[in-house]
C-alpha cells in the first residue's frame, strides 16, 4: 500500500514538477548538462555520494543536505538518498531525428513505441536502445509513457542520452521513415520470421508493440516484415523490454558482423 502511495507522489510529479532520483539518473543528467536547480542527498546514504558532489560542484549546481525521510516520503524504493529537480526533458522533432544516422555517416537504426504505457518498460527500452546504439525512439502523444522520474531511474541516466520523439500518430511517423528508405520491422509473438534467420543489417526501424495487446492492426499493416523470437518454454511471451533488449542486440550483433 505505501509503495502505491508512493507510485502515485511520483506520478502526479511528473505533471506538476520535475525530479529524477537515484545516483546514475542524477549523475548522467548532470554529466550530459541538462539543467539541474538542485540536488538533494541524504549524507552518507551511498558510498558514490562524492561523484555526485565533485560533479554538481563542476557545474556550479546547488547541493543541499536533507534527511533520509525527505526521500521515502516523496519516491518509491531505490532513490538511494538522491535526487535533483530539473529542467523538462525535451523531445526531439522527428525531421531531426531523421537527419541524426547521416550525420554519424550510419545506417538508420530507429525505435518505434506503440502504446508502451509502463514507465518501467519504457525506461528499460531506453537503457537498451542507448547501449545498443539506437539513433532515436519515436512514441505516440496519447496512451504511451512519457518522461518522468520512474522512467530516468529504469533507465539507469539512459533518457539523457537517447533522442525521443513524440508524435500524435505514428503511422504519419512510419510513412516518414519509408520515404526514407528505411525498413519497417515489426515484433510480434509467433507470426513472424526468426530474428535469427533475417537481415537485419539493413536501415531499419524496430516496431514495438503494448504490453497487453501488442502491435495495433493499423500499425502491423504498415510493417515490411513481422519478426519473432522463438520460444521453448511453456509461457508463451516476454516482457517487451526483455523482448526489445534481445531484438536490438540481434540487429547491433549482425550491423558490426558485416563491419
Amino acid at each position: 500500500m505505501i509503495d502505491n502511495v508512493r507510485e502515485v507522489w511520483v506520478k502526479s510529479a511528473e505533471r506538476t514538477e520535475n525530479w529524477i532520483y537515484g545516483l546514475n539518473p542524477v549523475l548522467e543528467a548532470v554529466r550530459a548538462g541538462r539543467r539541474i536547480m538542485e540536488i538533494y542527498i541524504s549524507s552518507g546514504r551511498h558510498k558514490e555520494v562524492h561523484l555526485i558532489r565533485k560533479e554538481a560542484e563542476a557545474g556550479n549546481i546547488a547541493v543541499k543536505e536533507v534527511p533520509l525521510s525527505f526521500f521515502e516520503e516523496r519516491f518509491p524504493k531505490g532513490h538511494q538518498g538522491i535526487a535533483a529537480r530539473v529542467a523538462e526533458r525535451g523531445y526531439t522533432p522527428l525531421e531531426e531525428l531523421l537527419e541524426i544516422p547521416a550525420k554519424k555517416n550510419e545506417h538508420a537504426f530507429f525505435l518505434i513505441l506503440d502504446g508502451i504505457e509502463d514507465p518501467r518498460n519504457f525506461g528499460a527500452i531506453l537503457r537498451s536502445a542507448e547501449a545498443a546504439g539506437v539513433h532515436g525512439v519515436v512514441i505516440q502523444s496519447h496512451r504511451a509513457a512519457g518522461f518522468g522520474p520512474v522512467v530516468s531511474k529504469a533507465s539507469a541516466g539512459a533518457v539523457e542520452y537517447v533522442p525521443v520523439s513524440m508524435v500524435p500518430n505514428i503511422k504519419h511517423a512510419i510513412s516518414a521513415m519509408k520515404e526514407d528508405g528505411i525498413a519497417i520491422i515489426g515484433a510480434e509473438g509467433g507470426k513472424g520470421l526468426s530474428p535469427y534467420d533475417t537481415d537485419l543489417a539493413i536501415p531499419l526501424a524496430l516496431v514495438l508493440g503494448s504490453e497487453g495487446v501488442g502491435l495495433r492492426k493499423t500499425v502491423r499493416d504498415k510493417c515490411d516484415h513481422l519478426l519473432s523470437l522463438p520460444m521453448r518454454g511453456k509461457v508463451n511471451s516476454l516482457n517487451v523490454s526483455v523482448a526489445t533488449g534481445i531484438l536490438l542486440y540481434e540487429i547491433l550483433r549482425q550491423k558490426l558482423k558485416k563491419t
